[in-house]
């Protein structure tokens, strides 16, 4: 296997750690973060990082029980970069001072001009005498350490760039990271550079990589992957079989809640193009039977959730011999579990960890994508030769259309919104939209209304087209649609969809946890 250069960040309780990853990631460096109460001196041995990364963070360093690295990362004799907090830090540890506010808090845009000579840390910067950061801090940095020079200010910030060329230590202010500090990947660049890494972090040797784990953990023994047809499983599930083929069965639970032909296309490409041993669970009517009357949307959530669990255990104990669980868990639930104040940690999401199943079903685990992020997922998909228009299919809900069906669900219902589902999304395809759009659906409304159509008084359905832009799913914004594209959209599901006569767009933002329906 091939063993890559590592770069440890450290975190301190910022709520954008997870930006400074993605971004040294994208310069095809391996990361990891880690909560800084699990930096001791013998995990940075075992770690054995090549440069490490100080993150921001809410505390005060004068605080008592404030967050700190433990001492001996200083003699590591590596590159080290501290960021806002990082910057307070790594000044408190080797000799600066720290003060609070008093007029030198910042928060927001700020500007930051040269000042001294030239450092390599800021190749590529300045060249309009000052670069746009995001400054985020009521402490300041006062008196800077022993061997520290100064190599940017900004107008509350006197030392908002600081470095010790002698030991490759850095500290900046501001967060390079955020969309807000434009030229901040450069930054990052140049750190990556000056401490020697040789960019070997791609989605090839990843797969290299992970193929060879697999099937080490594995080894002659049989996995059962939950297959619900999203990117996560079906990138996993792909990986998983490249490495041990026949050994994987994968279980796909169909609810009765998925749209249009989607159940077909879901076991066409796993059965079919990948020849992959799958079992179609086709339990629709238990899930349907069991929802009905049913219109609290938490109630929904928890009657699938149960079934599901149930459903998958009862094929998942037809496979004899199984002693592995894949899940697709990703990178951002892994740091999601850790309690970055040492409480108990935050549980993985409900869907990521099947519900307990691995502990009742006495499996161990597979994960092959806890290391990665969404993008990188659908970079290993490619990489793998799944389809562009599978790879970066809109995510879609576990509990399926139950969510996009406010009140009771019926059958009929169900029906409308699928073909109504399915028209919008042609809609947006044709018109080249689909990519732009981070999540589009239909919701069919609780409520009927009057209508005219033709020389006919109808009473149908309402329905709702949602469609929003987001990066990461944590909030989203509506995507503004012309109204000529509305105006269209509505006509054809109206003439084509018996069952509704009457269509809006909702253009609320939603703040996180609310981008679907329910």
């Amino acid at each position: 296997m091939t063993h890559h250069d590592r770069l440890l960040i450290i975190d301190f309780g910022s709520q954008v750690t997870q930006l400074i990853a993605r971004r040294l990631r994208e310069l095809s460096v391996y990361c990891e973060i880690h909560p800084f109460q699990n930096v001791t001196e013998s995990f940075l041995t075992e770690f054995a990082p090549k440069a490490v990364i100080l993150s921001g963070g809410p505390s005060s360093v004068f605080a008592e029980g404030a967050p700190m690295p433990p001492a001996s990362v200083f003699d590591l004799g590596i590159p080290i970069l501290g960021i806002c907090y990082g910057q307070q830090v790594m000044m408190h540890c080797l000799g600066g001072k720290v003060e609070r506010g008093h007029g030198t808090a910042e928060f927001g845009r700020a500007f930051v001009t040269p000042k001294g000579s030239d450092l390599a840390l800021l190749e590529g910067w300045f060249a309009d005498d000052r670069e746009q950061v995001w400054m985020s801090h009521g402490d300041h940095v006062s008196e800077i350490a022993p061997g520290f020079d100064v190599y940017g200010t900004s107008p509350n910030a006197p030392f908002a760039i600081t470095a010790d060329t002698e030991r490759n230590f850095f500290a900046v202010q501001f967060h390079p990271e955020v969309h807000h500090t434009p030229n901040g990947k450069k930054l990052y660049e140049n750190f990556v550079r000056l401490a020697g890494f040789k960019g070997d972090w791609t989605m090839g040797a990843y797969r290299d990589d992970a193929i060879a784990k697999i099937r080490e953990q594995v080894g002659d023994r049989k996995v059962i992957c939950g297959l619900s047809g999203g990117v996560d499983s079906s990138v996993a599930a792909v990986l998983i079989h490249e490495a041990i083929g026949d050994q994987l069965t994968c279980v796909f639970v169909d609810h009765g809640l998925l749209r249009l032909n989607e159940a077909d296309e879901v076991v066409s490409m796993f059965r079919d193009n990948y020849n992959i041993p799958l079992i179609h669970a086709d339990e629709a009517e238990l899930f349907l039977n069991a929802l009905e009357g049913v219109s609290d949307p938490e109630q929904k959530r928890k009657t699938i959730g149960k079934l599901f669990i149930d459903v998958f255990q009862k094929y998942a104990n037809d496979i004899d011999g199984a002693e592995f669980l894949a899940q697709g868990t990703l990178y951002p639930d892994v740091i999601e579990s850790v309690s970055f104040s040492g409480g108990p940690s935050v549980t993985i999401k409900s869907h990521h960890n099947v519900g307990g199943l691995p502990e009742k079903m006495g499996l161990k685990l597979v994960e092959p994508l806890r290391e990665l992020f969404k993008d990188e997922v659908r970079a290993l998909g490619r990489e793998l030769g799944l389809p562009s228009s599978f790879i970066g299919r809109h995510p879609f809900p576990g509990p399926g259309l139950a969510i996009r069906c406010p009140g009771e669900i019926t059958r009929e219902k169900l029906e409308i919104l699928r073909k109504a589902d399915a028209v919008y999304i042609d809609q947006i395809r044709k018109h080249g939209l689909y990519d732009e759009i981070w999540q589009a659906f239909v919701a069919i409304l609780p409520v009927r209304t009057v209508g005219v159509m033709g020389d006919g008084r109808t009473y149908d359905y309402a329905c709702a087209l949602r469609a929003v832009t987001s990066v990461d799913g944590m909030t989203a914004d509506y995507y503004p649609f012309t109204h000529e594209f509305l105006g269209e959209t509505a006509t054809r599901i109206i003439n084509e969809v018996q069952g509704i006569n009457r269509v809006t767009y909702d253009i609320t933002s939603k703040p996180p946890g609310t981008i679907e329906w329910e």
